[in-house]
């Protein structure tokens, strides 16, 4: 490697996250930040090793001038430092990308093509990948995929009742959150090695939210499918949803498939439902009847997705939250756990309130492990650049 630093892009569906690491046989991380709040108020974030945290605001922000200021106060951090590779996190790899791979013209191409089947993070991704190129045109862009963790499921947790001939063209569950799930599933092997050759449900609950079985440390099955949209409500897409609605909206409501999509992805869930917020602290806050009803609602289909995941898996041994709702909304895991008793999850208040590592008082462990995208596409990047 000609340069020990690298550097990784996170575009979210409300945020962009990035970090500088040091090469060392784990990323040893120098400065993290992102930009959140991506819309009016936007504000970027900056944590230096040693450093106090700067908050700087960008006031109306989208995803493209969000990631003008991260490269732009990026280059300033770095001074004359080069960079080796880049890692993104890219959405959607489809069927062929099984692993992280480097961002060759053709392998862009082929990402581009898969654009349609996740609209909300992909475009966003790729103009990131654009963005860093012209930035840092000596750096290997690498690309990690959302998607690469669950391409092992068995075929029926992969395929719809349709026609055969659209599973052939891709027409299947792809599912997604794999970064965080490969974070916490190399996590668990550390910390608790016995469970990670158990049957686990990670628990990835934040604007965008989902749950996946996991046994032994792989995917088995998931709550996302062809896209983005399905299983757990989110904080502004829907989740499960009866294709019959969208045959109602379409032919009843004369909505086009823009107009769905739109509805589907930025107005559903949370916000939806509550009328107000996406926002889990901003809900939990509020005496709104529409706020209750809605985190009502959003325990309710955990708890069932809780439930379906055991039945794959065939018992389970640990429940465990990440995300940012996961990670820091006490009185949401509070609510989920309620009434689980029967598979062995009950939770202690005390340790909850703390975002404990363990909460757990009954047969089946209660975990909260805050998880890493970032660090695992460094090392996904740190590997490829040096193999290079």
């Amino acid at each position: 490697m000609k340069s020990d630093t690298i550097l990784t892009l996170n575009a979210g569906s409300s945020s962009i996250k990035f970090s500088i690491y040091s090469v060392a046989d784990e990323p040893v991380q120098q400065v993290r930040g992102q930009v959140e709040n991506l819309g009016p108020t936007a504000r970027l974030i900056i944590e230096e090793t040693n450093q106090a945290k700067r908050k700087i605001e960008l006031g109306a922000a989208d995803h493209m001038s969000a990631l003008k200021a991260v490269l732009e106060h990026s280059k300033t951090i770095l001074t004359d430092t080069p960079i080796a590779g880049i890692g993104h996190r890219i959405a959607h790899g489809g069927i062929d990308f099984t692993h992280p791979v480097q961002l060759t013209e053709v392998n862009l191409s082929k990402l581009h093509v898969l654009a349609p089947l996740a609209p909300l993070h992909q475009p966003h991704n790729l103009k990131v990948v654009a963005a860093a190129k012209a930035a840092f045109p000596e750096a290997m862009q690498i690309g990690c995929f959302d998607t690469s963790f669950h391409r092992d499921h068995p075929w029926v947790n992969d395929t719809f009742g349709l026609p055969r001939k659209y599973y052939d063209k891709g027409v299947r569950r792809y599912g997604f959150h794999g970064l965080s799930y490969d974070y916490i599933t190399s996590e668990l092997k550390k910390r608790e090695p016995k469970l990670a050759n158990g049957r686990v449900v990670i628990a990835h609950l934040g604007n965008g939210a989902s749950m996946c079985a996991v046994n032994s440390g792989h995917s088995v099955a998931s709550t996302m499918g062809f896209s983005a949209l399905d299983g757990l409500p989110m904080g502004t897409r829907c989740g499960q949803l009866d294709p019959g609605v969208l045959l109602y909206l379409m032919d009843q409501e004369n909505m086009s498939s823009d107009q769905i999509s739109h509805l589907l992805y930025r107005e559903s869930g949370l916000k939806g439902l509550s009328g107000m917020s996406n926002d889990m602290r901003e809900l939990t806050a509020s005496d709104k009847p529409e706020a209750k009803q809605a985190l009502n609602y959003y325990a309710f289909r955990v708890r069932r997705e809780l439930g379906a995941m055991t039945a794959v898996l065939g018992g389970i041994d640990a429940f465990i939250f990440c995300g940012g709702i996961g990670e820091n909304s006490a009185p949401m895991r509070a609510q989920i756990c309620e009434g689980m008793e029967w598979i062995g999850i009950d939770i202690d208040a005390a340790a909850n309130d703390t975002n404990a590592f363990d909460i757990g008082i009954s047969d089946t462990r209660v975990l909260v492990i805050p998880t890493d995208e970032e660090r695992v596409m460094a090392r996904a990047t740190i590997e490829l650049v040096k193999a290079a």
